[in-house]
This record gives C-alpha cells, sequence and structure tokens, in this order.
C-alpha cells in the first residue's frame, strides 16, 4: 500500500502568498504576523523587524506583539530597544516567563546585566513570574 508523505511546508511559497495578501491588505495583522514569523524562520531578521515594528505602530499594547519585536530586535543586537520592547510586552500582560527565559531569539537581551537586573526585581517584587 502506497502511503502519502506528510506535506513540507514551502517557507518561499508561503512568504510570496503574504507578501500577495498585504500587496492588498497592507495593515492585515494575521498576514503580518505570519510573514514576521517566517522571514525570522529565514534568517531574513531586517524584514522581520520591519514588519514587527510595523504591528507595534498598529497594535501598541498588544504583549505577543511588542514580544515578538523584542525577539527581532534582540537578533539584530540592538539590546536597548530589545528592553523597551519586553518592558512594555511585560506591562501589557506577557507572562508566558518560562518561554522567556528559554527564548533563543533573546540570547542578547537575556545576557543583558540590566535586562537581568530587571527582570529579577520582577520576580522578587513578587510578580507572578
Amino acid at each position: 500500500m502506497a502511503r502519502n508523505k506528510p506535506v513540507q511546508s514551502d517557507p518561499l511559497f508561503e512568504i510570496a502568498f503574504y507578501e500577495n495578501i498585504l500587496k492588498h491588505s497592507p495593515r492585515f495583522v494575521e498576514a503580518l504576523v505570519a510573514l514576521a514569523e517566517l522571514y525570522t524562520k529565514e534568517g531574513l531578521y531586517d524584514k522581520g523587524l520591519e514588519l514587527d515594528r510595523r504591528l507595534a505602530e498598529i497594535r501598541p499594547e498588544d504583549p505577543v506583539i511588542q514580544y515578538n519585536l523584542a525577539c527581532s530586535l534582540s537578533l539584530k543586537g540592538d539590546v536597548p530597544a530589545a528592553f523597551n520592547a519586553m518592558r512594555l510586552a511585560l506591562m501589557h500582560g506577557y507572562q508566558d516567563f518560562a518561554y522567556l527565559e528559554k527564548d533563543e531569539d533573546l540570547l542578547n537581551l537575556l545576557s543583558d546585566p540590566g535586562f537581568q537586573d530587571y527582570y529579577r526585581e520582577l520576580k522578587n517584587a513578587g510578580k507572578s513570574l
């Protein structure tokens, strides 16, 4: 009996698909989020960061969007801006702290002594981290 192989996603097809959607609907948040994630996964950090910045302008109080912006900024090595975005994510309710602490996109931010102090203070202040 012949078995079907699992369908492999094609990131280049997906990127083209979302880029085409955004040509017609440039503020379609779900498409922006998906495309930013694809860009980042493909190592296109500048493009991912550009979209994360657009998303943060559209939804400045969305904690996940601020978190993703912090990730993009950290990947680009802009630790001060990543720190700012992460502060906003936490202030607006981001709560997946176990994920935050192991997220490889945040390695630059997580290794920053200033952020480590800030994060430690949050924990010590009794914030349910």
